[in-house]
């Protein structure tokens, strides 16, 4: 059997006193990763099984692979095929160009998608498996179809006013015109298929693959998919993808499921390679900053994920305003869809931590955020540019690489009185990852901008588990000795997971790349 080794000596690119622990191995210190449970195959029609000889199951990944976005993964029996997210490439333009479907998911029918949960990076694909053709169910639960249903909306919008726009100027040029990347029709024939499951409940989707979709704790509707899968002579095996997990003691979402038996784990590594500060941690440096720049009457910007992260930071706000940590000044949440989403949140209250039950029943959270305002519109959005401070402006995208924080932070990011709070991941290539690694210069809608605002990054706010959390959802299955395979993460977190997780429980562990396929026999 074939073995790989590879040493862990990622760089460290810590941000400051609350920054997080980033675990870096000895660059001298290399660790034998024996794939004796599995193999990986790549991905070419002479190394993949025959229908007539393939093993009890292969996977093939189609996204997320050593990269964070782009989750899509392809499982293969000799008598099924379900396909498990299929999401969406994102961060830099040569990222965003492998937002095509591959060949291989569409060669034979699919029998089903199962799907994870609502984030575009999980399920912005799936319009195009419908303009493919697929017609068959997508499974979800009740949270996840509704916020996917929000954000593939608005991923279709945002997409179609692109696709006008550059065809403006393609039409003054006499150039070939494009088309959108996904279209609103599209999304409607998603949310056409999609079929509610139940948390905790077994469900037969494909011949001889039943799933139970469990908590994970990342976000309204989030799901780890246990799939048992059985062969001709009807034994099973239980693979599990484990989605985004979260981490314990989060005020909005529940904990994760506990999960107490697997063959093979396909498992998210985002933070593998560090602890985040704790939430105490956190919250007093987000409380400093706040102070800091509310004395200097300066602007917060805070850019957000509408769905998950928007709700976490109002809350928390709505907490330090009413505990008079943070005096009470304007708060504007400026992204029509985190609007939606926070509407959406209160709706399912009853699926979240009570914590945040409680807050949204008896609507202490508008009576915290007295001087809370939503805007709607782009008039809205752009008369806060001429707004004097303080003020807390939460805008999407979160990853700064698109929507209205783009023109605050072209209007803002000059200001030395103002501060610019990044509350959660942002990938290679982006905006945001730019600012949080120190550019002093940065181009927004064309223009170059002088960066004099305060950066701060607090990853403590982050709906991903970091590696100390990771360890702790994969701990009661360890006695079942699942092979692992460690996707959606960058390299270096993946490595150093991967360490951690030999050196703490001995297991088989592979980090696979792009296109290449698992093969459990």
């Amino acid at each position: 059997m074939d073995q790989w080794a590879r040493s862990f000596n990622a760089p460290r690119w810590d941000s400051g006193p609350a920054a997080s622990t980033r675990h870096d191995v000895n660059n001298e210190m290399v660790v034998q990763l024996e794939l004796r449970e599995f193999t990986l195959l790549s991905q070419n029609s002479t190394s993949k099984s025959s229908d007539e000889n393939r093993s009890v199951l292969e996977v093939t990944l189609h996204g997320a692979a050593q990269e964070v976005t782009g989750s899509c993964y392809l499982l293969e029996t000799a008598n099924a095929r379900v396909l498990i997210d299929c999401g969406m490439f994102q961060g830099s333009e040569r990222l965003e160009r492998k937002n095509k479907l591959p060949p291989e998911i569409l060669n034979k029918p699919l029998d089903a998608v199962l799907l994870t949960h609502g984030h575009l990076d999980h399920c912005g694909r799936l319009p195009l498996l419908i303009r493919a053709g697929y017609t068959g169910p997508i499974y979800a639960t009740e949270g996840t179809s509704e916020i996917a249903e929000l954000v593939l909306r608005d991923a279709a919008r945002i997409a179609e006013d692109d696709a006008r726009r550059e065809n403006e100027k393609r039409k003054r040029n006499r150039l070939k015109l494009i088309k959108p990347l996904l279209r609103d029709h599209d999304v409607t024939g998603v949310v056409a298929l999609f079929e509610t499951v139940e948390y905790d409940k077994n469900l037969d989707v494909a011949e001889g693959i039943s799933a139970r979709f469990v908590e994970a704790g990342h976000i309204l509707g989030s799901s780890c998919i246990q799939l048992k899968v059985h062969d001709r002579t009807n034994k099973s095996r239980i693979v599990i993808f484990s989605g985004d997990i979260g981490h314990w003691n989060d005020p909005i979402v529940k904990d994760p499921a506990r999960i107490e038996k697997a063959d093979l784990v396909f498992m998210e590594s985002t933070y593998g390679d560090r602890t985040r500060p704790s939430l105490d941690q956190t919250l007093s440096e987000f409380e400093s900053i706040l102070n800091l720049t509310i004395q200097r009457n300066g602007k917060i910007f805070i850019p957000t994920f509408a769905v998950g992260r928007a709700q976490e930071i109002l809350y928390h706000l709505a907490s330090l305003m009413r505990t008079q940590k943070v005096p009470q000044v304007p708060v504007y949440l400026d992204s029509p869809m985190a609007i939606d989403a926070t509407n959406l949140y209160s709706r399912h209250r009853k699926d979240l931590d009570e914590r945040y039950e409680k807050m949204t029943l008896n609507e202490q959270l508008e009576r915290d955020l007295a001087t809370f305002t939503t805007c709607e519109t782009a008039e809205e959005s752009k008369a806060l540019n001429s707004l004097d401070g303080p003020c807390i402006i939460l805008a999407g995208a979160g990853m700064c690489d698109a929507g209205r924080i783009l023109h605050h932070l072209q209007h803002g990011l000059n200001d030395s009185d103002n501060t610019l709070i990044v509350v959660g991941y942002q990938a290679r290539g982006s905006l945001g990852r730019e600012l949080i690694e120190g550019a002093k210069q940065v181009k927004i809608l064309g223009e170059t901008i002088h960066v004099r605002a305060t950066v701060a990054n607090l990853e403590g706010f982050s709906a991903h588990a970091d590696q100390a959390d990771l360890l702790k959802w994969l701990q009661p299955m360890v006695a079942s000795k699942p092979a692992i395979v460690l996707t959606h993460g960058e390299s270096h977190s993946i490595d150093q997971l991967a360490y951690e997780i030999k050196r703490n429980f001995d297991l088989v562990v592979s980090k696979p790349k792009a296109n290449e396929t698992v093969n459990l026999e």
